[in-house]
């Protein structure tokens, strides 16, 4: 199936990004973690097989070279999740969407979810907060439900995939992943992406400390 990607990310600017993992770290290590989560994230999506690949951005981040950009719109992450959907689509074309908290996300986990869209109108990939880190959809514009769901809450995931079901659409699941919100998280992370920037970037900051 033909499937473009969506990284949806906020510049890294201290205070503004990673405000739970302060303290222990300082902003400005917080969103030196933010831009590693980032980068990660990028490499994983530029090596993934897709037709496009595009940074939906709160701020002024550039793209990776040969990446799509467009800023994100909306108010509240709900509606913004809905426009970057609406403002990439493309006729005939799924689109997956995951966000800058999951750096040890890996291209099997994309391929996987990928998968899934050829037998399902939509997967989605829960978080272990109760929220989701992906959500593929093989038609955009179902994109639209989730302007009406309440974002970064214990029960997002679950409202998500009710939102979607009641729209008509056969929704499968992928693998659940642990988001970046806190320093337990950020360890783990880490963890399971040992070589990665991000868990580069965490040494960096526990040996400022």
């Amino acid at each position: 199936m033909n499937v473009q990607v969506l990284l949806l990310a906020k510049t890294p600017v201290p205070g503004r990004v990673k405000t739970r993992l302060c303290p222990p770290w300082t902003p400005e290590q917080a969103a030196s973690l933010a831009a590693a989560a980032i980068a990660d994230t990028a490499d994983v999506l530029s090596a993934t097989p897709a037709v496009a690949r595009t940074l939906v951005v709160d701020g002024d981040l550039a793209a990776p070279h040969g990446w799509g950009r467009v800023p994100q719109r909306g108010a509240g992450l709900g509606a913004r999740l809905a426009a970057a959907y609406a403002d990439t689509a493309r006729p005939g074309i799924a689109t997956i969407l995951v966000g800058m908290d999951t750096p040890q996300l890996r291209v099997a986990h994309l391929v996987a979810a990928a998968g899934r869209l050829a037998s399902a109108d939509a997967v989605l990939g829960p978080a272990e907060d109760g929220g989701w880190w992906l959500l593929g959809l093989r038609d955009p514009a179902a994109a639209e439900v989730l302007a009406d769901v309440p974002m970064s809450a214990a029960d997002t995931g679950e409202r998500t995939l009710e939102a979607l079901r009641a729209r008509g659409l056969a929704v499968s699941t992928t693998a659940t992943l642990r988001d970046v919100d806190t320093a337990p998280d950020a360890f783990a992370a880490a963890r399971a992406a040992p070589g990665g920037r991000f868990a580069r970037a965490l040494l960096v900051a526990e040996g400022a400390r």
